[in-house]
């Protein structure tokens, strides 16, 4: 699992009502998930202690996504404190998402 936390919609409320969060929504047959999931996965332990960092596979749980309305993947969610600040959809470069950490979460 690494640096990184596995969402289910049972989890989800609970775990990210404190502190900020990026959460990688995903699914396995998704060919751009494949490329941003290691990308995210290396960002959690780069910015670990600073932000939480989660994954939810939306096949396995479709309530959590239609919540937020995630209608294409792969969907970044970033949240402070239970409150979803942004969505940015689609496959991103590393740095893209580091300056996206930045502008949503202040990190």
């Amino acid at each position: 699992m690494g640096d990184y936390e596995i969402l289910t919609d049972a989890n989800f409320a609970e775990k990210t009502k404190h502190g900020k969060w990026l959460v990688d929504m995903w699914a396995a047959w998704c060919g751009p998930c494949k490329v941003v999931g290691p990308i995210v996965e290396k960002l959690a332990a780069e910015y670990k202690g600073k932000i939480h960092v989660g994954k939810m596979d939306v096949d396995a749980n479709q309530e959590t996504p239609g919540k937020f309305e995630v209608m294409s993947i792969p969907s970044l969610l970033y949240i402070k404190d239970g409150v979803l600040v942004a969505k940015e959809i689609g496959a991103k470069q590393e740095e893209s998402l580091k300056a996206d950490i930045k502008k949503h979460l202040g990190v």
